[in-house]
């Protein structure tokens, strides 16, 4: 639990992750977040969330998001993110290695500082896992909108340990 006691020193309280929607969600009755293959665990897309019904950071950069709001996104989404890897293998410290992120930043054509935004994502990850776990390799890119007018979302690949998954 050193990783959960690190948490709670940095003032992060994991969240429940989010019902899926739209016909995915209604098909399967929640989204499927997440698929442990071996010692890989895959996060499907994961973002900010909603807050009162609303994405929370809504919008696009380079218009009516600001790139230290797009950072917060970035950064609750990798809380969300944590939030599912703990849902899906019981134990953070079975996380060995955030291995890749894919991350898309809705803006508009002429934004060009999508690894800011990121950083938001990144930098928790590594604050969060240390330097050796928590670093992986990463791709941001801008998308002209993304579901329910998010600023950012990403996806996630980790390694695991061994031990037998809950989900």
């Amino acid at each position: 639990m050193r990783i959960e006691k690190h948490l709670e020193a940095l003032g992060i309280v994991l969240t429940t992750p989010a019902a899926g929607v739209g016909q995915y969600g209604q098909r399967y009755g929640r989204m499927k977040s997440h698929f442990l293959s071996g010692k890989l665990l895959f996060l499907g897309g994961h973002t900010a969330g909603m807050l009162d019904g609303q994405a929370r950071y809504p919008g696009r950069l380079g218009h009516d998001v600001s790139i230290e709001d797009g950072y917060q996104a970035a950064r609750l989404t990798a809380i969300n993110c944590i939030s599912t890897i703990k849902r899906a293998i019981g134990d953070l410290d079975r996380v060995t290695a955030i291995v890749s992120s894919l991350n898309f930043v809705a803006c508009t054509p002429d934004f060009t500082e999508h690894y800011k935004v990121t950083n938001g994502l990144s930098e928790l990850l590594e604050s969060v896992f240390g330097p050796d776990i928590g670093v992986g390799a990463r791709a941001s890119m801008g998308a002209p909108s993304l579901s329910d007018n998010y600023c950012f979302e990403t996806s996630l690949t980790v390694q695991v340990d061994d031990a037998p998954a809950l989900s």
